[in-house]
């Protein structure tokens, strides 16, 4: 007993630690364009996002998470150590990603590790051809179409948002204009970093149950309180420290932004995000409907206005993301049995 509790504890801390990750990976996709836009200076905007990722934790449910931790893998071929291969797989692509100072999904990097690990522990017990049993089939058909739909729909918001906003100030002086949605911006920032928070920490708080209910401390799958509150708080944290090297690709490397043009955008992402949490109780990535929120904004005026060679990059960077953490979530799991001898 002693042993699983050494165990389940050094996973938490692990899917804690991604969460970190997570915050300042994804701290970038909250915060850029009101840094781009100079209403907050970094620091600022950084202590901003923390703070409404964590009142987060108040207000939303736990529909994410349970779609994350049970709503995908079945969790009866699923240990611990799969659970925590899994995270190693999304913790290895986002720091990669980072590095690379590419806005990646964390989400799609967790959802890949968990698939990529719970796939070894399968083709270990049951062999190659029944591999993909684990795979709960209708939750692995909504999220691959929400890597196309999320951004689309945040490209969709974010120019009608523009449109709506040239008509309505159209006799006033641009200089005018930006100066009323400077202030503007604090309020679709904190919604954006709201969104963000209530989307992003189930995904860990769903991980975190799933490992209780698979080493036996829950007898079924509701999350604790505490669960909610660490995962949120993990978040929070990582936020705090910021991810520079995403936000200027986000906020300025993708397409020039000014303070009305950050507010459709962020505005834009929230109502997306809050969308999917709320209603479709989906995990979706707030990197992906961000960067179409921008590049909607951007294109608003002209398509060349947004570098669609930047553009690409990142299109890549979200096509290999599940794969890749996958594989590594995959590769992580065989290390595991072939130390523990598969059990």
């Amino acid at each position: 007993m002693e042993s699983t509790l050494i165990l389940v504890g050094g996973i938490i801390l692990v899917a804690l630690v991604f969460d970190f990750v997570n915050g300042f990976h994804d701290a970038a996709n909250s915060i850029a364009t009101v840094v781009a836009t100079k209403v907050l200076t970094p620091t600022q905007a950084v202590l901003w996002a923390a703070g409404f990722n964590f009142i987060a934790a108040f207000s939303v449910g736990t529909g994410v998470a349970k779609t994350v931790g049970a709503g995908m893998i079945d969790l009866q071929y699923v240990t611990p150590l799969v659970i925590l291969a899994g995270l190693v797989g999304a913790i290895t692509w986002d720091l990669i990603t980072w590095w690379l100072g590419l806005p990646t999904s964390s989400s799609h990097a967790l959802i890949g590790g968990y698939a990529g690990a719970a796939i070894a522990r399968v083709a270990h017990l049951r062999g190659l051809d029944r591999s993909f049993d684990v795979l709960i089939g209708g939750a692995w058909i909504k999220t691959p179409m929400f890597i196309v739909i999320a951004p689309l729909m945040g490209m969709a918001l974010a120019y009608g948002l523009m449109i709506a906003v040239y008509w309505i100030f159209r006799k006033a002086r641009p200089d005018k204009m930006d100066r009323y949605f400077r202030r503007l911006q604090l309020v679709s920032s904190a919604a954006l970093s709201f969104s963000h928070g209530a989307n992003d920490a189930q995904k860990t708080a769903g991980i975190i149950t799933g490992v209780l209910v698979t080493s036996g401390m829950l007898a079924k799958f509701e999350v604790p309180a505490w669960v909610i509150f660490v995962s949120y708080g993990a978040i929070a944290l990582g936020t705090m420290t910021g991810g520079w090297r995403i936000v200027n690709t986000m906020g300025s490397r993708l397409t020039k932004l000014k303070p009305r043009s950050g507010f459709c955008a962020e505005t834009a992402a929230a109502i997306s995000i809050l969308f999917a949490t709320e209603y479709l109780k989906l995990p979706v990535s707030t990197t992906h409907v961000t960067a179409g929120a921008i590049a909607g904004v951007g294109s608003i005026q002209r398509m060349k206005a947004v570098r669609w060679g930047v553009a690409t990059n990142i299109l890549w960077a979200w096509i290999l993301t599940i794969p890749a953490s996958a594989v590594v979530g995959w590769l992580t799991m065989e290390g595991i049995q072939l130390f523990t001898n598969g059990n």
